[in-house]
């Protein structure tokens, strides 16, 4: 297991640029959501930088030989719906023997609680290895809500995927999940009054399905 509250900055030149990108008010739907496929695609690299390999036996034009491959249906992207889904897609183009998890949960928009309204996650979670993905990790109630209910069925472990993340969001979730590590693009400078990250990029769902 990593350290305890243990944060991964992804900070590859390629991911901070899409990133920047993304977070110009004036992009399209269109390229917001390409962009964001890009940079998962990228952040799969890191975030999948431990898994598991295993030795099977090939055979290359030349002769026979043994290969390392990883066990892709040992890995499962648990996506927070409906930004999660942003993730996912990009995280499975790069792992496609990946099995997935969804969490519905949404912000009670008086209190910014999560509350739960789906879960549905493959068989013999112990098994296996639980990527969690969402954009944000903003105040944490959905990070801490989502992890709390994956942690039930014990998956050999979990990390917590996002674009951005801000103090407060880190301190809130590893106040509850020490044992969880993130890995996000940026962290920002602080939450506004509305729970929304500074300077952030606004609302992920709204700007990846275009609602708003």
């Amino acid at each position: 297991m990593d350290n305890n509250n243990d944060v991964h900055l992804i900070d590859h030149p390629l991911v901070q640029h899409k990133l920047s990108l993304m977070r110009n008010k004036e992009v399209s739907t269109n390229s917001f959501r390409r962009l964001l496929n890009e940079v998962s695609m990228l952040m799969a690299y890191e975030v999948t930088r431990d898994m598991p390999m295993q030795e099977v036996e090939i055979e290359t034009p030349m002769e026979k030989t043994m290969a390392r491959v990883i066990d892709g249906k040992k890995l499962v992207f648990v996506s927070i719906l409906r930004a999660g889904t942003g993730i996912l897609d990009g995280m499975l183009s790069v792992v496609p023997g990946a099995r997935v998890g969804h969490i519905g949960l949404y912000r009670d928009p008086k209190t910014l609680t999560a509350v739960e309204y789906y879960f549905k996650m493959p068989q013999d979670m112990q098994n296996r290895d639980a990527v969690v993905v969402d954009p944000m990790l903003a105040t944490g109630n959905s990070a801490i809500a989502a992890v709390e209910r994956l942690k039930e069925l014990g998956p050999k472990s979990i990390k917590f995927v996002c674009l951005l993340t801000c103090p407060e969001g880190l301190r809130a979730f590893h106040g509850s999940h020490p044992d969880v590590p993130v890995y996000t693009a940026a962290i920002d400078r602080q939450l506004n009054d509305h729970g929304y990250i500074l300077p952030g990029l606004g609302d992920a769902g709204d700007r990846i399905f275009g609602t708003k």
